[in-house]
């Protein structure tokens, strides 16, 4: 065992590790989705999940004016979605379109509901606690949606 920079340390044990797709809308009712790899469960009773976008983010700023967010876990086989939606801005394009995903309106606040996922979490923000050069976003699940016959994304068939 040696003591090491934690960047480093970091970068040995991350993988594999789960990623999701946060999805958010703008002030102009335009959707994005953001490939997130810092995301967790806070709370059973309510069921709550939280997700950590930088301060950069268009995400984060489109979360400053919509308080609602979906949680996606994506399936195996959108490799090529989740791999734009964490390389490119939603600032500069429009990822639904650039990608193809096909999609339905959720029942919570109408955000997409990904068919090819694994999973769905439909989430309304209560709180928000700013972490160095992120905030951590905690959404109450209102309702979740499951297709039993994915497999969940890792971050290591991205790459």
């Amino acid at each position: 065992m040696k003591r090491e920079e934690f960047s480093k340390v970091n970068k040995e044990i991350k993988h594999p590790a789960k990623i999701a797709l946060a999805i958010v809308k703008d002030k102009d009712d335009k959707y994005n989705m953001i490939t997130l790899e810092w995301f967790m469960r806070t709370s059973i009773k309510p069921p709550m999940l939280a997700i950590s976008i930088g301060h950069t983010r268009y995400s984060h700023e489109c979360l400053q004016n919509f308080r609602f967010f979906n949680l996606c876990f994506p399936d195996i086989e959108m490799t090529e979605v989740a791999k734009l939606c964490g390389s490119k801005s939603g600032r500069e394009i429009d990822k639904f379109a650039e990608t193809g995903v096909k999609w339905f309106p959720g029942r919570l606040a109408k955000l997409p509901i990904l068919k090819e996922a694994k999973a769905n979490f439909e989430c309304k923000i209560v709180t928000q606690v700013k972490s160095g050069d992120h905030t951590i976003f905690v959404g109450e699940v209102k309702h979740s949606w499951l297709n039993s016959s994915k497999e969940v994304q890792t971050v290591a068939d991205l790459i």
